[in-house]
């Protein structure tokens, strides 16, 4: 029979997944955990092994990681033997950057004996397919789009961010490491004369090219809608089948009230 572990960081994410499965234990990593759902266990990486065979105790079969996390600082008086041994490849892979570190983490998983699964699989709502959610996409909405996904690929291919915002075919801002809050209040501040007069804009958000797609997923939230909107965008595009959609229902109320659109652009 099927348990399911959700590794948990910040946000809301990992308690929308733990509705949505039976019996789910929720491990978060110590000092970060989740809104809206009480870890049942917290765990640091400098005791990952004895962590690993927790879950095996606790029948543990798959595991699905979900919500925000930044790389935790790391006590060597901390570690157990065990967890020792994999130092040497969890920091090489910390080295090459957050999508190997990635890959590091979700191969030890399996070769422990776990399934992993993403959101699609147990939430497959929450990542909708193509299609105009709310509002009207415009053909400069469509070329904005279009440029926006080539600026966000470009990031993609060297680890730096998932979203772009685009007016006019001008990029006004890309998504770093302070994230996408941080990106779009900086748009709201570029003074209205440096922005292309006519047109809203858009921002855009997909994952990385390479991206395992069983782990950060870039996410979208209501709170997001009213940064777009506070902004003064046009909307949201981002990449069907590609991008977690917290509460899509109430971000589709938010955008009519706030007069953005939301479009699943097909990659």
């Amino acid at each position: 029979m099927t348990r399911t572990a959700i590794i948990a960081g910040r946000g809301a994410l990992p308690a929308a997944l733990a509705a949505a499965v039976d019996r789910p234990f929720v491990a978060a990593l110590e000092g970060f955990d989740p809104s809206g759902v009480e870890p049942d266990l917290r765990f640091r990486v400098e005791r990952l092994v004895p962590f690993l065979r927790r879950l095996e105790e606790e029948g543990v079969t798959r595991v699905c990681f979900a919500g925000a996390v930044q790389r935790p600082r790391l006590d060597p008086a901390l570690f157990d033997p065990d967890t020792a041994t994999m130092v040497p490849r969890l920091l090489a892979a910390m080295g090459q950057g957050d999508d190997a570190t990635l890959r590091e983490v979700l191969a030890i998983f399996e070769e422990a004996g776990f399934a992993l699964a993403g959101v699609e699989e147990i939430a497959p709502a929450m990542v909708p397919d193509a299609a105009v959610l709310c509002g009207e996409v415009t053909e400069r909405d469509r070329a904005d789009a279009a440029r926006a996904a080539e600026i966000v690929a470009a990031l993609g291919r060297v680890d730096v961010g998932q979203g772009a915002v685009v007016q006019q075919g001008l990029c006004l801002a890309v998504e770093a490491l302070p994230g996408t809050d941080a990106m779009l209040a900086g748009v709201a501040a570029i003074p209205v004369e440096l922005r292309p007069a006519g047109t809203r804009g858009l921002f855009y958000k997909a994952p990385k090219p390479a991206q395992d797609r069983r782990i950060d997923l870039p996410a979208l939230g209501v709170e997001t809608v009213r940064r777009v909107a506070g902004a003064g965008l046009g909307g949201i595009a981002f990449q069907a089948g590609g991008v977690i959609c917290l509460d899509l229902e109430g971000m589709i109320s938010e955008a009519r009230a706030r007069g953005v659109f939301l479009w699943a652009r097909a990659a």
